[in-house]
């Protein structure tokens, strides 16, 4: 799976969670800028920040990464 189906992935997550994403930033400890970067650039969360952010958006890893569906 290419990196910016990933994005789109994360982007469809963070929007169906309801939440900011300066609060989404706060929650998984990286700068809004930075959650913004996730989404519109080819950046990608270090590991312990993704995994932060999954388990905070309530998705499973496999299904961003394109491993399993939702």
């Amino acid at each position: 799976m290419e990196l910016k189906e990933i994005q789109r992935r994360i982007r469809e997550c963070i929007a169906a969670s309801g939440l900011q994403q300066k609060e989404i930033a706060k929650k998984i400890g990286v700068s809004a800028q930075t959650v913004s970067k996730y989404m519109r650039k080819d950046v990608f969360p270090a590991l312990d920040t993704f995994a932060k952010l999954c388990a905070l958006l309530d998705v499973k890893s496999d299904y961003v990464l394109g491993i399993a569906e939702y």
